[in-house]
């Protein structure tokens, strides 16, 4: 397999742009539909609950800093237990990670922006772009990554200074109407998209990182930077479109670029507000796919991943047209599947490999202390 290696930096930006992905889209209409207008109370429980979480996770690349989570997988698990789990693993995070981000922007595309487009033809463009990205490989990614971070950044920024009049704090009152009851389901919403899932990341970046053992630090400023962005975009959806259209709406950002109206003349720029989403979406399904391909080639022992992106690519194509059969489906996978995988995946996975480097430590002591009695 070629050697890769990044820079701290570009390991912050690709976290950054992961972290935000498609939660950019989605986790507004969420938390809302939750917590109503405590929704930014709930994202802020839920950073919380999400760097706790990516310290277990990462507290393994800090133990093992040259090996990733495949490898530890096999090494902590056994060989043909890890092998199975993986597969397992990565069959499931195809389904449930590229797949759905894959149909979620084609079904982004085709209700807002292009309904007369079939949404096969989005899925397969889109779709050819990230097997280009990633066949090109994870360097090649994050420098591109530096390059659209800032363009990424001018125009969040953009358009959180064009609502500031549109602003009404009205809608953010009262606070905690129903209680703290909802804020705990609705930080766990916001956590399942935002934090679970960067146990992907450490598929990728334990051995692919310039200086390996300084990578975690790297992978928290991502996540802090693209935790703050979605605390913004939560925040701005409720003051400015109020709690129920935020949680009605399927993509309450959206609509917020569409509120965008200074002097009657600076208006109806959505379109060019949405380049930001199709730039952090790529970056979260290039990503996720990057991951499945260097995970398929270590369980089978293929040296160079690359000739493996072409086929997983046209698995991916294919599965994203038919994962959501209608819309009450989506709906119900969201909301009652989603959460628990990636609870299990995101927190359960790695406390079990975190107990097994434990208990290999406690049988090493062991074994040391039978070997010197003797």
């Amino acid at each position: 397999m070629p050697v890769v290696k990044i820079s701290l930096r570009q390991v912050s930006i690709l976290t950054a742009m992961y972290t935000i992905g498609s939660a950019i889209l989605i986790v507004p209409s969420g938390t809302a539909n939750i917590a109503k207008q405590d929704a930014w109370i709930a994202a802020l429980v839920g950073i919380g609950l999400g760097f706790i979480i990516l310290a277990l996770q990462l507290q393994l690349s800090k133990k093992y800093p040259e090996t990733n989570l495949m490898q530890l997988s096999e090494k902590l698990l056994g060989k043909w237990i890890g092998k199975t789990v993986n597969f397992l693993l990565l069959t499931t995070l195809l389904l449930s990670g590229p797949a759905w981000v894959l149909h979620e922007i084609s079904d982004f595309m085709t209700i807002q922006m292009l309904p007369e487009t079939p949404i096969q033809a989005i899925i397969f463009l889109y779709g050819a772009l990230v097997v280009l990205g990633v066949r090109l490989g994870l360097e090649v990614l994050a420098r591109s990554a530096e390059i659209l971070f800032p363009w990424f950044l001018l125009l969040f920024l953009s358009m959180s200074i064009l609502l500031l009049s549109e602003i009404k704090w009205e809608n953010a009152l009262p606070i905690f109407e129903s209680g703290a009851k909802p804020i705990f389901p609705a930080a766990i919403s916001f956590v399942s998209t935002a934090f679970l899932p960067h146990i992907v990341l450490m598929i990728i970046y334990p051995g692919a990182v310039n200086r390996p053992a300084e990578a975690y630090k790297a992978v928290y400023i991502g996540s802090l930077i693209g935790a703050g962005v979605l605390f913004a975009i939560i925040g701005l959806a409720i003051l400015v479109l109020g709690p129920d259209m935020t949680a009605r709406n399927m993509y309450p950002s959206y609509m917020l670029a569409k509120k965008i109206n200074i002097g009657n003349f600076l208006q109806r720029i959505e379109a060019v507000m949405a380049v930001m989403w199709f730039i952090t979406l790529f970056f979260r399904i290039s990503l996720y796919f990057y991951a499945i391909a260097i995970g398929v080639s270590q369980i089978f022992n293929i040296k160079n991943y690359q000739p493996l992106v072409v086929p997983l690519g046209w698995i991916l194509a294919a599965v994203s047209v038919f994962i959501y059969p209608n819309v009450p489906f989506k709906v119900e996978w969201d909301t009652k599947t989603w959460i628990p995988y990636t609870i299990t995946i995101g927190f359960i996975f790695p406390l079990l490999l975190f107990c097994m480097h434990g208990l290999q430590k406690i049988r090493s002591k062991k074994t040391k202390k039978h070997s010197d009695s003797v």
